[in-house]
């Protein structure tokens, strides 16, 4: 497969954006990553080049907040996680991934929209039964395999915690990178990953340090509230991107 310049132009704003979001955020604009790049290359080619960058991000944003993240919460979301991943891998074949998009996107918009309605917060500590948080754990990881779209369900779950900033991004980061971890051993096994892939994930992989960078930079210097406003309008985006190509490909 031939890559023109286009593509890798795209690719790389698509991964400092993602970077920066991650490193400074907590995500949101790495959902967008995969439909950018997939404009030039098919979506398989394109989510096999994010998946080492991304694990490459995981890594360095995990050591970044490695003393910042809460044991409790990754602990009760992940085996749910896992066992969603593993589902996902068992029907994604045979699974519509526009309608697992349109699902989270209904999601995260439903999370904005609570936001919207009740500025102040609650305590979601004490009021989200633990049923529903594997809920949002088996979802999270269904999606992140069929879709690429695991981050909504945790990261609503999260900001209804009203963790301080730097302890959710590294709750937040040492969550995924533990499903990236595991996603990327499926999508080997599976052949998505291929030597062209690594090839171009290794080019593009510079760019990731500069969105951390950046990213880190941004979360030292706003505040608590600005934060969330962020991380908010970042679920937002995301909502809208999801619903979006999904209302695209049902009115076709």
């Amino acid at each position: 497969m031939e890559l023109s310049v286009l593509f890798y132009s795209i690719s790389a704003t698509a991964i400092l954006l993602t970077g920066i979001s991650k490193s400074g955020f907590g995500g949101g604009l790495g959902v967008m990553a995969v439909p950018m790049m997939s404009l030039f290359v098919p979506p398989q080619f394109a989510a096999a080049v994010m998946m080492p960058i991304l694990i490459a991000m995981d890594i360095l944003i995990v050591w970044r907040f490695r003393t910042t993240w809460n044991r409790a919460i990754v602990y009760c979301l992940l085996p749910a996680a896992l066992l969603g991943l593993f589902a996902g891998s068992l029907v994604f074949e045979h699974m519509d991934a526009h309608i697992v998009r349109f699902m989270i996107g209904v999601l995260a918009a439903f999370f904005v929209t609570q936001f919207l309605m009740n500025r102040q917060g609650h305590d979601a500590q004490n009021k989200v039964p633990r049923l529903t948080v594997w809920a949002f754990g088996a979802l999270s990881g269904f999606s992140s395999y069929i879709a690429h779209a695991g981050g909504p369900p945790v990261k609503g779950y999260l900001l209804q915690h009203r963790l301080d900033k730097s302890w959710f991004v590294g709750t937040n980061t040492v969550f995924f990178f533990s499903l990236n971890f595991i996603k990327t051993i499926a999508y080997g096994a599976a052949g998505t990953l291929t030597l062209q892939s690594l090839q171009t994930s290794l080019i593009l992989a510079p760019i990731l340090v500069l969105g951390i960078f950046i990213g880190t930079y941004m979360h030292k210097l706003i505040s608590q509230s600005v934060f969330v406003n962020i991380v908010y309008g970042f679920l937002a985006l995301t909502a809208l991107k999801l619903l979006f190509d999904s209302a695209t490909v049902f009115i076709q």
